[in-house]
């Protein structure tokens, strides 16, 4: 691969070679990759008869400032460095993926005694990821399949060898019901476990003859040394197998190892679906939106996405499909059926393209909508002057009368915005006190914000009736806000709405989303202030269990609550794993303190 450098005057001096190109603006930014067989004709393309181009293009043509290339070998290689500068750059002027969904996928992680589980965010760190699959549907259909046939265990217990052999863990239900062979207490070894998972990747490999002749030899085994129960247990195995494959295979089942690109699209957007068929099975599936550009044609785009798709996947596919006429480049061939399975295989992925475009359009004219029109019959059935776009509700939360918190959560076009949340420690009032906790709790919020000159919500909600209203409306009229921000109060009982000086409550339609949304928005504080409260009484009672104990401080019981979160916990570390948190006199100090106390 060669790079050269050229200014726009130079663009007739450019090799006739297969390559990339890259147009650079005045301030050095990469505005453009391209590929083709012959880099002197493509890019005088862009420079000749420039009235032919659209708006898009000529407004690019007049940015670029300097062009540079990189010579290759092949079309296909110009394909794969095309695809790489894409996803490195993101090009103001390329078409770029957008996928609107978070696939799920399959981890099985790199623990000693690993997990088998679904996952939306994949980190290959954690172990080896399968997918993504088309819909969660999929991934629970295999999880329930693995439920029949394994024994992997579904706890998140830190399995080591040593940790077993301390004897920490107790055997839970999963063991019980004959769903886990509790590897936590040494019951079943490594090796067999692994046996289990090995099997579990071959299914999520599409290998599921390896796993039926692998049942097969164990039924076969039984039934030779007269363990006739146990040859039945494995027998009901591979009809289980069966049973999920014949359900599973959506096509002729001597189909392997194909690729299926097919695409759809409108003046805007492109929408683009992936399948990879094994064994007559979907294996992966992806389906994607491309934004248009430069007016690229589906041809282009197909393209790019046929590299992209099968880099991720890391597809090995010789035979691919797709519902449009395009040339042959590189060693990829694709053919387009027009009759029998493979053609009804096509019809699938544009089926499942057709309905992705379906579902974004739904989705975008919801965003468009539903906020607008929810703010405003919010505003209408609420009598407000303005819309609720931002919304603060607050609560209190005393459990038993110990560590009065409340806590407040703000919704923005009636979603939750959780990096606004705050959560407050009562600090002015003596035991349980909900009016008053509600005053303090107010005036700080609304104080500050007063003081930092930060905008002020469209509507407070309280959590409450008529007694909690009353203390938070007295808490602005005492910062002399009352009147500039509105404030309403909702009780559980009947979900009645009370307004300042008003004894009369609102009483808003069951179904409203109105109504729905304040419900919301009242949970929402509910769980938050519960949350807390909850946290900070179970800190509170570790660090009084050992903050008696003498030469024991607060800053030791914080260490030993973030490493070991419980007394009891800390009982069954022991010696030595205490003392890698506070060294070994601190931790003999700890455990002969605890040795007398009933936990």
């Amino acid at each position: 691969m060669r790079n050269t450098t050229y200014s726009v005057d130079q663009v007739n001096s450019l090799p006739p070679n297969p390559g990339i190109y890259k147009y650079y603006n005045a301030e050095g930014q990469i505005i453009y990759v391209g590929k083709a067989k012959n880099l002197k004709k493509r890019v005088q393309s862009y420079f000749l008869n420039k009235a032919n181009h659209n708006l898009k293009t000529r407004r690019m043509v007049a940015e670029i400032k300097a062009i540079e290339i990189a010579i290759v070998n092949s079309e296909n290689d110009a394909l794969l460095l095309e695809n790489n500068l894409i996803k490195a750059h993101q090009p103001r002027y390329n078409i770029l993926l957008k996928d609107d969904k978070s696939y799920p996928y399959i981890l099985i992680t790199n623990e000693p005694f690993p997990r088998i589980f679904p996952v939306r965010n994949p980190d290959k760190k954690f172990g080896t990821l399968y997918g993504p699959y088309a819909s969660i549907r999929m991934v629970n259909a295999i999880m329930e399949l693995f439920r029949e046939l394994f024994h992997v265990r579904t706890c998140k217990l830190n399995l080591t060898e040593r940790s077993i052999a301390q004897g920490k863990f107790d055997v839970c239900l999963e063991y019980h019901i004959g769903k886990c062979l509790a590897p936590c207490v040494g019951k079943i070894d490594r090796e067999t476990y692994m046996e289990e998972i090995d099997q579990a990747a071959h299914i999520l490999k599409g290998r599921m003859g390896i796993v039926k002749n692998h049942f097969k030899e164990k039924m076969q085994k039984a039934a030779e040394t007269l363990e006739f129960e146990e040859a039945e247990r494995y027998k009901q195995k591979m009809l289980s197998l069966e049973n999920y494959q014949s359900k599973s295979v959506i096509v002729n089942p001597r189909f392997t190892d194909i690729d299926t690109f097919t695409i759809v699209s409108d003046e805007e957007y492109a929408y683009l679906n992936y399948l990879n068929v094994d064994r007559g099975a979907i294996r992966y599936t992806k389906t994607v939106s491309f934004k248009k550009k430069l007016d690229e044609s589906d041809s282009e785009i197909l393209q790019l996405a046929i590299v992209a798709f099968r880099d991720e996947f890391k597809s090995q596919a010789t035979e691919i499909l797709s519902n449009i006429e395009m040339e042959t480049f590189g060693e990829l061939e694709i053919t387009v059926p027009k009759i029998g399975d493979k053609r009804k295989l096509v019809e699938l992925s544009v089926k499942n393209a057709m309905h992705f475009k379906k579902e974004r359009l739904e989705k975008k004219k919801e965003r468009k909508g539903k906020p607008n029109h929810l703010m405003d019959t919010a505003k209408k059935e609420l009598r407000l002057d303005t819309e609720p776009t931002h919304i603060e509700c607050f609560d209190n939360s005393n459990i038993q009368g110990t560590n009065p918190v409340a806590s407040m959560v703000c919704f923005k076009n009636g979603k939750p915005s959780k990096k606004d949340y705050r959560k407050f420690k009562i600090k002015t009032v003596v035991g349980p006190d909900d009016f008053r906790s509600m005053y303090e709790i107010v005036t700080r919020r609304y104080k500050r914000l007063r003081d930092e000159e930060q905008p002020f919500p469209n509507l407070i909600v309280i959590d409450g009736g008529k007694g909690q209203l009353s203390f938070a409306v007295q808490a602005l009229k005492d910062l002399g806000l009352f009147g500039q921000i509105p404030i309403i109060g909702i009780a559980k009982r009947l979900e009645e709405l009370y307004y300042p000086e008003d004894p009369v409550p609102l009483l808003l339609n069951k179904k409203s989303e109105t109504l729905k949304m304040l419900q919301h928005a009242r949970d929402e504080a509910h769980r938050f202030a519960i949350t807390f409260h909850r946290d900070l009484r179970s800190k509170n009672a570790f660090g009084t269990a050992l903050e008696h104990i003498k030469g024991i401080g607060p800053s030791t019981a914080e260490k030993l609550l973030k490493e070991f979160k419980s007394v009891k916990n800390i009982e069954k570390a022991g010696l030595e794993e205490i003392s890698k948190i506070v060294g070994e006199k601190k931790a003999r100090t700890i455990l002969d303190g605890l040795a007398g106390e009933e936990i």
